[in-house]
């Protein structure tokens, strides 16, 4: 099984948690990862290539495909991993638009800017897999958190486009949709929603774990093996799917 080996793999949101842990898998199987981020501090401590890059704009987003193109050659595998949570989000008559409009610009736009330029050269060759890293939210719906629920759903339908639209060159293109996960993003929503009910976030978490029937939060290698099965030549008979990496909870 070939799985990953030489192949590029292009991953955002890579400077900490899920795709922090997807990039180190991907490269510890042999593919040639790109991560990108913001932080160039967060990216330096991986030791793999990297771009520190804002993907809020349609010239950062080709700025880094080329970028990466230019350093390792036509980019095989994209994971889409980058994005801001809801933890500043308000119920939807008290949202303010500019929260609205940052979080589809980069959960929603910039997704749609690398697809678009990723996976010409993806059926140009042949061969691609794209993976996007939404989350239960895309399914159903947070409670004051219209915007990143908006995004996520819309992140899903991207992913089956793609799926569509590549299928017959032999491009995959497929979701995943980690449930609470402990990451940093995750913690900046337990605080925020631990100061707004007056308790600690130790409190936020444990409610949290018991939503699963393991009572945990998954953690973030977990879901950087699914997003690593979904990156592999094997993944090859599924497409246009989203799946759930939430410990079997259906919400």
């Amino acid at each position: 099984m070939s799985g990953v080996k030489n192949r590029v793999a292009l991953v955002t949101g890579a400077g900490r948690g899920i795709g922090e842990e997807t990039a180190r898998i991907l490269a510890e199987r042999g593919a040639r990862v790109m991560a990108v981020a913001r932080s160039k501090q967060e990216l330096k401590a991986l030791g793999l290539d990297y771009v520190a890059a804002d993907l809020g704009t349609a010239a950062g987003c080709a700025r880094v495909v080329e970028e990466t193109e230019r350093r390792l050659g036509g980019i095989d595998i994209f994971v889409c991993n980058h994005g801001i949570g809801s933890a500043h989000e308000k119920v939807i008559w008290e949202q303010d638009p500019a929260t609205w409009e940052e979080t589809i610009r980069i959960n929603l736009d910039a997704p749609f800017y690398l697809s678009r330029l990723i996976t010409n050269g993806m059926v140009e060759r042949g061969y691609g897999r794209c993976v996007y890293v939404a989350s239960t939210a895309g399914d159903v719906a947070e409670y004051a958190g219209s915007a990143y629920t908006a995004a996520k759903h819309g992140l899903i339908g991207l992913a089956k486009a793609v799926a569509q639209d590549c299928g017959e060159f032999n491009v995959t293109s497929n979701a995943v949709l980690p449930g609470w996960v402990k990451t940093a993003m995750a913690d900046r929503s337990a605080r925020a929603e631990a100061e707004l009910r007056g308790v600690k976030a130790d409190e936020v978490w444990k409610e949290r774990a018991a939503l699963y029937r393991p009572n945990r939060v998954a953690t973030p290698r977990e879901v950087a093996e699914m997003i690593a099965f979904f990156a592999a030549e094997e993944s090859s008979g599924v497409s246009a799917q989203a799946v759930k990496v939430a410990l079997g909870s259906e919400t």
